[in-house]
């Protein structure tokens, strides 16, 4: 009989609460001993706004991360602590970061406890997926507030881009749309809903009424519905980073690969150091380009070798006899650079090396895009 697996669960939360500048080092330093103690993972922002967490660990390790909130004067009763909890195969964090931060999500702009709960204005996922559901997306304007790649991956029925990449360009968002509203609600969501939330009570603090966040954002609407209201898959700060919404029934793929425009819920990056673009792109296109999302980037990597090392594609599966004859061993990427770093091999040489190892790699494959990929504002219709 196989030993039973151990069950992990992800924890991700936020929690708008008033924590003295006098105290927050202190709470700080005793969150970090405590989730250091019981070995969790994951990333814990705290400040006199309140505190964000997302972190992974075991069945144990969580209910005691949660037990330790509900004895601390600052965190007790946190909202959709439980309905935002995931089951996940294991940690999805490399380590544990507790940090204090001026804001929990920065906005440019600090909101206190009082100012939360007198502006902010929230859908409950039941009231939301009412609207989707009887078909009234025609009396609200529906606006995913993340990242353009994140909704390429996947979105709410009836969303449309925000067209922003920084949330600090929200109050000029909120002109463009007066118009096209005319009389709309606006409701924005996010991956956790705190960004949003928080947007939210800024919005309607300066007058900028009906603007409405959903309550939990995107994770508890999916955790607690799966109705083929969300397109797509999820993407996630965590390990995981696409994370598959619904079943075989509800499940629809949007994704276009960025070479061949075939479906797909697979999202990686470029290669290329420098560049590190979020693509939505099919594994088996990105492998037979390397990694690389365009021509630029190829380029810039030939010339510079800030390339990033992947599994499937080093050093040692090529040039071998040279390598093995000229050094001993065999190389990875980030082992040539360190040898140039250090003097131990000309940069020509290893140029050379890398050059001849891509470039047949890439014979027969030519790249769609002639320029980085790296993310910019979606252009609305």
């Amino acid at each position: 009989m196989k030993p039973k697996q151990e069950q992990f669960e992800l924890l991700t939360f936020y929690h708008f609460v008033d924590i003295p500048e006098s105290e927050v080092e202190d709470v700080c330093a005793e969150h970090l001993q405590f989730c250091s103690d019981i070995w969790l993972r994951g990333r814990i922002y705290i400040g006199t706004e309140g505190i964000s967490s997302t972190v992974s660990g075991n069945l144990w390790q969580c209910k005691s991360y949660r037990m330790y909130l509900e004895s601390t004067p600052y965190f007790k009763n946190i909202a959709d602590i439980e309905s935002k909890a995931t089951l996940v195969s294991g940690h999805q964090f490399p380590k544990l970061t507790v940090k204090v931060r001026n804001e929990i999500v920065v906005l440019g702009e600090k909101v206190t406890e009082a100012e939360v709960k007198k502006y902010k204005k929230e859908l409950t996922p039941e009231e939301f997926k009412k609207i989707l559901d009887e078909g009234k997306t025609d009396d609200y304007i529906i606006l995913d507030m993340r990242n353009d790649y994140e909704y390429r991956l996947g979105h709410f029925k009836g969303a449309i881009p925000a067209s922003t990449v920084n949330f600090r360009e929200v109050p000029q968002l909120l002109e463009r749309y007066r118009e096209k509203a005319q009389g709309k609600k606006i409701i924005w969501y996010c991956t956790g809903g705190i960004r949003c939330e928080k947007a939210a009570v800024l919005a309607n603090k300066a007058g900028l009424e009906d603007v409405y966040a959903i309550e939990g954002g995107v994770v508890k609407y999916v955790n607690t519905y799966n109705d083929g209201n969300w397109l797509g898959n999820l993407y996630t700060f965590d390990d995981r980073v696409s994370t598959f919404v619904g079943d075989d029934c509800t499940h629809t793929t949007i994704g276009s690969c960025l070479h061949s425009d075939k479906l797909t819920d697979h999202c990686d990056n470029c290669r290329y150091t420098a560049c590190n673009a979020r693509l939505i792109v099919d594994l088996s296109e990105h492998k037979k380009h390397m990694w690389f999302c365009s021509q630029e980037c190829f380029d810039k990597a030939m010339t510079t070798l800030l390339i990033k090392d992947v599994d499937w594609d080093s050093l040692k599966m090529n040039n071998e006899k040279w390598i093995m004859k000229n050094w001993g061993r065999l190389l990875s990427y980030k082992e040539l650079r360190s040898m140039i770093k250090a003097g131990k091999m000309d940069f020509a040489e290893a140029h050379k090396i890398v050059s001849t190892h891509l470039k047949k790699k890439l014979w027969e494959t030519t790249f769609r895009h002639l320029e980085s990929q790296k993310e910019g504002v979606i252009q609305m219709d």
